[in-house]
Formats: structure tokens, sequence, C-alpha cells
């Protein structure tokens, strides 16, 4: 039985879906069965006609590799889509920095190899938020980046505690709490650590905190990681899981944050590890 290899195009990366159809041509030639699906439904306006769309969820699990085309944001996407999935996941960078989809356009050969079983497995640590609200869970989501919590237009009171111990209170923009894998992202513009992608950490980020003591925390993966927003009532807060849409909180509202069950799994096919691209994308460029 022919291997499936899901391909899962971002449009406005993928302009006329080329690249997809080129990956699609190639991995057919090589005698795999492919499938194009687009993660979110609203793109299918802008697809172009000619390539069948088919359903994620009816065909994932009998997939052997997940390819997507864009950047790292269609990567943090589709994560979510493969929750309770076992399926490996490898994305071509059509996109800017590029920390997460590793293959660039003219290596979509590789691709025969990661569909084929051989790649080295990066196994990353995903967390579960909760909203909780009059002590009932209103709202839960998983990231593989991170989570943000901030004030919209205005500073916030913040205050954070790791198993029920305080661990800083301050006024400022807001929080981020990250996974290894997040710390390249806005947790590190915001100062936060570079932590190794496969580590199990849980990392605390104050945004632009009025006090000199907030600074970022790396915590143990066992840790359950309290976020509330106690006072000024009249302000508006939000939070946002993996840069999704914006959901808005109340004050008394409390965020309930822990190493998640699930986990993302990458299939790493390319030459460069971690400390390389870091240092292309963010090192001395001279």
């Amino acid at each position: 039985m022919k291997k499936r290899v899901v391909l899962c195009p971002n449009p406005f990366r993928d302009r006329g879906l080329e690249c997809t159809r080129a990956t699609a041509d190639l991995l057919k030639s090589a005698g795999f069965d492919v499938s194009v699906c687009l993660i979110d439904e609203r793109w299918k306006d802008i697809a172009m006609q000619g390539v069948e769309i088919e359903d994620f969820e009816s065909i994932v699990d009998d997939a052997t590799l997940v390819v997507t085309l864009g950047g790292d944001g269609t990567i943090l996407h589709t994560a979510r889509r493969l929750i309770g999935h076992n399926v490996p996941m490898v994305g071509v960078n059509l996109g800017t920095v590029g920390f997460l989809a590793e293959l660039k356009d003219s290596e979509i050969m590789r691709l025969i190899t990661a569909a084929e079983g051989n790649f080295t497995p990066s196994v990353r640590m995903m967390l579960k938020v909760e909203i909780v609200r009059d002590n009932q869970i209103i709202f839960e989501d998983y990231a593989l980046n991170e989570i943000v919590m901030r004030g919209l237009g205005q500073a916030v009171h913040v205050s954070v505690a790791g198993d029920g111990r305080k661990i800083y209170k301050f006024m400022g923009d807001g929080i981020i709490v990250a996974t290894p894998t997040g710390s390249t992202a806005y947790s590190l513009s915001a100062g936060g650590p570079l932590v190794e992608p496969t580590a199990e950490n849980i990392i605390l980020t104050p945004l632009c905190a009025h006090v000199l003591a907030a600074k970022s925390f790396v915590l143990a993966p066992d840790r359950v990681v309290t976020v509330v927003s106690p006072d000024k009532p009249e302000a508006q807060r939000a939070i946002s899981v993996d840069g999704g849409r914006l959901i808005t909180i109340e004050a008394d509202d409390s965020l309930r944050i822990r190493k998640s069950g699930y986990q993302t799994l990458l299939a790493h096919v390319g030459y460069k590890g971690f400390y390389d691209i870091v240092y292309e994308k963010l090192g001395d460029s001279r």
C-alpha cells in the first residue's frame, strides 16, 4: 500500500499554490499518495482552482507525514489540528525568519527521504491553558509556542504564581508564558531566554513591566502556573494562543497553564541544528 503524504499550504505564502503543485508532483513521482488540505477553511476562497482539497480530519490518520508550506505560523496552526494524531510534520519555509519550518522551497527533494521515514524526530512540548471564572473552566486551548495575556490599550496588574507560590506581581503590558519552542518567538523579542526547543520548561517573560525585579523565569515542566490580572476592572484584557484570535477575559478570571499531555512531533531532515539556525537568523551578520 502506498504511503500518504498530506500537504498543508498557506495560499497567502504559496501564491497560486505553485510550490504545493511542485511538491505534490515530486512526491507522486516517487510513489506516494498525496492529499492537499487547507488548515483554515477561510483560505478556500483564494486557493487556485484545479487543486483538489480534501478534509484534513478524515485522512490525517492514514498519513505518514504532514508537510506545511508557508511559515512558522502555518506550522503552529497545523500543530493544533494534529493534536491527538501521532503524525510527524515538516515545514517548507515560504515565510520570513522560520525557526520551525526548516526547509527552503529549493530543498523539497528532502521530503522524499522524510516521507520514507528517514528523519530525526524532534519532540516538542506543548502547553495547555484554561480560563477559570467562578471556579468553572470556560475556555481551554493548547499552545506549541506561547500563551500571551495583555492589556488592550493600557497597562494592567499581573500576578503570577507557580504551584500556588507567588513568583511576582507587577504592572505592565502583560506576560508571555512560553514553551522552549516558543523561546525564539515573542518571548525572545520581549527579552526572554533562548532555550533548546526539545527541552521541557515553562518560560515566563513579562511584557514591559514597570518594576526592575520582573525578569524572565524558567520553570520546571511540572509546575502549574496561575496568572491573574486583579484590580482595574475597567481595563480590557485578552489572551492569545500561538498568535491566534484575541479572547477577552475579565479582571476576576484566572489563567491556569501547565504542560500538556499532547506533544508535537517534527521531522528534522535538514543539515542545520538549533544553534546553527539561531546564529544564522539572529547572530552577528558581519
